[in-house]
């Protein structure tokens, strides 16, 4: 049940004195980095000052654009000849970010990715595939690192090529995937186009999805179709990759692995800390990181920590899957709109198929919404009626939820542009 069980279960008191040691460890590291030893004399901050938890809200916060700024190696806090391998950030929002690490970082994340997977049930006498982008990306050495140290057989196979995805799962028995939500839902349309069944031809059990915000009636949907159970897993690149935080078999919100993690919920308009309960934005400070250390890092991610204890018996608090992004959000008409409260409607209206694209577009000072929804194939080869009772019906859901109303257009399956990594929902052709 445990991979660590002294440490997942650690009380709060004996959790909070090892986050306290081992933050104050931390402080002495990254002053050893050019930007940290810069902000540190120009703020007057003395590490020996942080003498309890609640002080980390006197040092100064990180952001996206700190790392790039000081680009490549201003954040290191070590000499360059103890890394031993960099990764990046995908790049999604900006010009990606590098991330350096130590023998001692990787065996660190390693370990929490293994403790992750290890907690859902996987264990050596499985068969992991894994089905993200190998490379500068975490996403899939991260995972691939992690199930090897629990010793089951680990197939890299990689994104894309869907025929020879679903061949390797029926010819060496997979039990167990990683991959992102948007491909899975891509996927479904492959296993039916080869006349395979998941539940039946296949021997899956479980999944590990991520790296891009979905909604619970996405990963119902996804259930359904696979008879596995899909566990809900955040990582960023900035503190090591995926392993952040991991949903347990009792599915209500990710634990996030507090020996590693010093985590805030902030306003992200005042950046004031928020209790318990309340949503805001991320902050996270590493707390066992050798080659690039990193103080309160904005993540721009939004959640809230889940109040309360959690049936599985593990201590470490839980955030409630992320909601999307401060910079994901759309703004029209006043209205503050995220994608993944669009894909929540869509998944719960029958007919619906498996992709969407939001397009904004500005007419006569006017900010528009256009939704192309990709919908099942026989809407198109019956009465057309039907059709549009399901657009008005789609229009009628979203607005009662965003507050506008979109214009929709239904198109056919596999209509829409696929992406094998993170999926593009969005394409702003506004002009500012």
């Amino acid at each position: 049940m445990y991979w660590e069980k002294e440490i997942e279960t650690l009380d709060r008191s004996g959790l909070e004195a090892l986050q306290l040691e081992r933050l104050k460890i931390t402080l002495n590291q990254v002053k050893h980095s050019i930007y940290y030893d810069r902000v540190f004399k120009d703020l007057n901050i003395n590490a020996d000052g942080v003498k309890t938890l609640a002080d980390v809200e006197h040092l100064p916060m990180t952001t996206k654009d700190d790392l790039r700024d000081h680009w490549p190696y201003g954040f290191l806090a070590v000499s360059k000849d103890e890394l031993i391998r960099m990764h990046s950030s995908s790049g999604t929002t900006g010009r990606a970010t590098v991330i350096f690490h130590t023998a001692n970082d990787i065996e660190q994340w390693t370990n929490i990715v293994a403790r992750s997977m290890y907690m859902t049930g996987m264990r050596k006498n499985d068969v992991f595939q894994n089905m993200m982008t190998y490379g500068l990306f975490t996403g899939g050495l991260g995972f691939h690192y992690g199930a090897e140290k629990i010793g089951a057989l680990t197939i890299p196979a990689g994104a894309g090529n869907s025929k020879r995805q679903i061949q390797l799962m029926q010819d060496f028995e997979t039990t167990t995937i990683h991959v992102i939500p948007s491909y899975a839902l891509h996927l479904m349309s492959v296993f039916e186009e080869v006349a395979v069944d998941p539940r039946k031809d296949t021997k899956l059990c479980r999944a590990f999805i991520g790296a891009e915000p979905h909604s619970e009636k996405m990963r119902k949907k996804l259930e359904d179709f696979y008879g596995f159970k899909a566990f809900n897993s955040y990582g960023l690149s900035e503190m090591c990759g995926p392993g952040v935080a991991f949903e347990c078999p009792s599915q209500n919100g990710l634990h996030i692995w507090e020996d590693n993690f010093l985590v805030e919920i902030i306003d992200p308009e005042t950046l004031k800390p928020l209790p318990d309960g309340e949503e805001g934005e991320l902050v996270l400070t590493t707390l066992v990181r050798d080659g690039m250390p990193i103080l309160r890092y904005r993540t721009k991610d939004l959640t809230r920590i889940i109040p309360g204890p959690c049936e599985c018996g593990r201590t470490h608090r839980r955030i409630e899957r992320i909601k999307g992004r401060t910079d994901d959000m759309m703004i029209l008409k006043g209205v503050n709109i995220f994608p993944i409260q669009i894909e929540r409607k869509l998944m719960g209206v029958p007919g619906v198929g498996n992709n969407f694209l939001i397009i904004l577009e500005r007419a006569e000072f006017t900010d528009l919404m256009v939704i192309k929804v990709e919908v099942q194939r026989e809407y198109f080869m019956g009465d057309l009626r039907q059709l549009e009772t399901l657009r008005r019906r789609i229009v009628e859901e979203l607005k009662s939820d965003i507050l506008i109303t979109p214009k929709v257009d239904l198109v056919e399956p596999d209509s829409l542009p696929k992406s094998e990594g993170k999926a593009k929902r969005v394409i702003d052709n506004r002009k500012d």
